[in-house]
């Protein structure tokens, strides 16, 4: 019996963050007893969707499931793809609005698992003003793109620190 197998696709491997999530999918799929293979786009929408979609259409090696942290995108497009093909789709860290569509049409699982970003800013803020106690000093914040979901919820969640009076002391971007 051929063991279940994920394709997991990352951003980079020139991040540590990025490269703990490869080794903790590597324990993961140890412990469960499943193949993996790991994939890095190395920060290049077009190159991880190109790489999606020649595993998705070789079907010799198709893997089960495609579990994708993506660059910038959604990849809506190539979900679609993996559902059409049988393979089920999980993206992570990113707020997707097709998965109700996929879910209808799909025959394995198809799920976003993503935290609360909201509550990230929320817990940032507090950190900000622990930090400004007292007024003299200032935090540079540089956040993610503008387009991105994350960085949108996380900045949200840093209204608090502004409504308490420092807004002048940290920069977004």
């Amino acid at each position: 019996m051929r063991k279940p197998s994920v394709l997991v696709s990352l951003i980079t491997c020139e991040n540590d963050f990025q490269l703990g999530q490869a080794v903790a999918a590597e324990q993961a799929a140890a412990r469960l007893g499943i193949g993996i293979s790991i994939t890095f786009a190395e920060n290049d929408a077009v190159n991880q969707s190109q790489q999606l979609l020649n595993v998705i259409h070789n079907k010799t090696e198709r893997p089960d499931a495609i579990l994708v942290e993506s660059v910038g995108t959604g990849m809506n497009q190539v979900a679609k793809a993996a559902v059409e093909a049988g393979i089920g789709w999980g993206i992570v860290n990113r707020e997707v609005d097709y998965l109700p569509e996929l879910r209808r049409i799909a025959r394995a699982p198809v799920f976003a698992l993503t935290g609360d970003h909201r509550e990230v800013g929320e817990i940032q803020a507090k950190q900000f003003e622990a930090l400004l106690k007292g007024d003299d000093g200032g935090i540079l914040y540089i956040e993610g793109p503008s387009a991105g979901t994350t960085a949108r919820l996380r900045s949200g969640g840093n209204e608090c620190c502004e409504k308490a009076g420092h807004s002048g002391n940290h920069n977004q971007r």
